[in-house]
């Protein structure tokens, strides 16, 4: 592996050996931005599913998904971490910065699920278990190591991130049945021109940490007509749950909205020239914009 080389700017860290400090850099391990996103679509599916579910039941089953997010995440900075040390965005994370100790953040990223996948499997069902632990071995085992190798990482990256809400509704149908697929593949949509936009808005950053993402393999014109091609995928999947009587038009008609507006503007992307970078970094907080507006709409226009 490279040795690890921070710049030269960055002055080594102080191992933390507090516990109010270890735990906040357990934390930061965890990414806990993007595990409020996950737990965030989590709820989404739990919302959307048919029938009722024990408050008790659902606070666990969130807390598990939680648990299990963040030993994922802990598991793929530590694999990552002599790359993260060599990238300006995560030089400044846990481990590259040598405030935790790599052992450690292994440790936790193993016990954690060991824990958490039996309470989920008593609290939410087998299926719901079944699922969390395929996420989490499809994240740490294909995904962390393929984004050194291809740029089709990106797809198996895409599907761990789309099973948390499939997980919310298993949890309280106890099936993975058409319903939960449409909350599935709603969200596989969404991740695809989300993750081109990172990749092309910080491709110089990932080329540093060696990293074959999209944009860096296919340049960034391919990155800009993917990111509005991917795009036309969310009208047709924002709309499943009005199709199957899950959400109202309600729903539907921010849906439409939505899709249309966020479409428009990546549509956008095939007239640019030259370097996209301010415009990537738009779509992508675009995405991220277009996803609250729909969970949102999700929970206000669900069929209950």
């Amino acid at each position: 592996m490279t040795p690890l080389s921070p710049a030269a700017d960055q002055v080594p860290a102080r191992a933390a050996t507090s516990p109010l400090a270890l735990g906040r850099e357990f934390f930061l391990l965890s990414k806990p931005r993007l595990s409020g996103l996950v737990l965030l679509t989590t709820a989404g599916g739990m919302w959307l599913a048919p029938g009722r579910i024990q408050p008790a039941r659902a606070v666990l089953t969130v807390l598990c998904t939680a648990a299990v997010v963040a030993a994922a995440n802990a598991l793929n900075s530590y694999f990552e971490r002599e790359s993260d040390g060599l990238m300006h965005r995560t030089r400044h994370r846990p481990l590259p910065a040598g405030r935790l100790d790599p052992t450690l953040a292994l440790a936790f990223g193993l016990a954690v699920p060991a824990f958490a996948l039996p309470v989920l499997a008593l609290v939410a069902g087998p299926l719901t278990a079944a699922l969390a632990l395929t996420a989490l071995v499809s994240y740490v085992a294909v995904y962390t190591p393929m984004k050194r190798r291809s740029s089709l990482a990106l797809f198996v990256g895409a599907v761990p991130g789309a099973i948390p809400p499939l997980m919310g509704w298993t949890a309280v149908t106890g099936r993975a049945d058409l319903g939960g697929v449409a909350v599935f593949l709603l969200l596989l949509a969404w991740q695809l021109p989300h993750f081109i936009a990172i990749s092309l808005y910080l491709k110089e950053d990932y080329a540093r940490g060696g990293m074959k993402v999209f944009a860096l393999v296919h340049g960034d014109r391919m990155a800009r007509a993917w990111i509005a091609g991917t795009s036309l995928l969310l009208l047709p999947a924002s709309l499943l749950p009005v199709a199957l009587g899950l959400a109202s038009w309600v729903y539907g008609g921010v849906a439409v909205a939505a899709s249309l507006a966020f479409t428009g503007y990546a549509l956008t992307g095939l007239r640019l020239t030259g370097e996209s970078n301010r415009w990537a970094r738009r779509i992508f907080l675009a995405t991220l914009l277009y996803l609250t507006v729909l969970m949102v709409a999700l929970f206000a226009g669900a069929n209950r």
